[in-house]
């Protein structure tokens, strides 16, 4: 009989940064580094979370928070692991860590081409605010906001999103 392993959401730690930096490379035209991530990591300000099976990281995210605002600085799943819900479940575990810190507010940017984040993003409440033209060098980015992520209208939504 063959053990199964649960897949998971937890905080990432220095000791994932090489598989970071390498989904990074393998999926991102501008990747960040390994410095970058380890600054990222180390900030008290910022939160991030892998998806998990055993030892086989499928997916990331991080958030900064700032006063009563969360930001979403990275999400990524990679691309034979999507269409399972680890995006939508990074989203849960990033949103919770952001109330659980005070915020209010949950905010980032994506690519304009980015039909599948746009999607996901918009089941969270988030909508489109404005436009940061070249903001990806090739494509443009959709500033997204939703508001009141404390509220018990947003709690009903999140915990329908779980």
């Amino acid at each position: 009989m063959g053990s199964t392993v649960t897949v998971e959401i937890r905080p990432l730690s220095p000791e994932d940064i090489d598989t970071l930096v390498a989904m990074e490379s393998a999926n991102q035209p501008r990747p960040w580094s390994e410095s970058v991530f380890n600054d990222e990591l180390s900030a008290d300000s910022r939160t991030y979370l892998g998806v998990v099976d055993g030892e086989s990281l499928y997916g990331f995210g991080g958030m900064i928070l700032s006063g009563d605002e969360a930001h979403i600085t990275n999400l990524l799943v990679a691309p034979d692991q999507r269409r399972k819900g680890f995006a939508r479940r990074l989203m849960v575990g990033l949103i919770d860590a952001a109330l659980d810190k005070g915020a209010r507010h949950l905010t980032l940017e994506v690519r304009s081409r980015n039909r599948a984040g746009i999607s996901l993003y918009q089941r969270f409440g988030m909508a489109p605010v404005g436009v940061r033209k070249g903001y990806y060098g090739d494509d443009d980015a959709l500033i997204l906001w939703v508001h009141d992520i404390d509220s018990s209208l947003y709690g009903a939504k999140l915990d329908s999103l779980r």
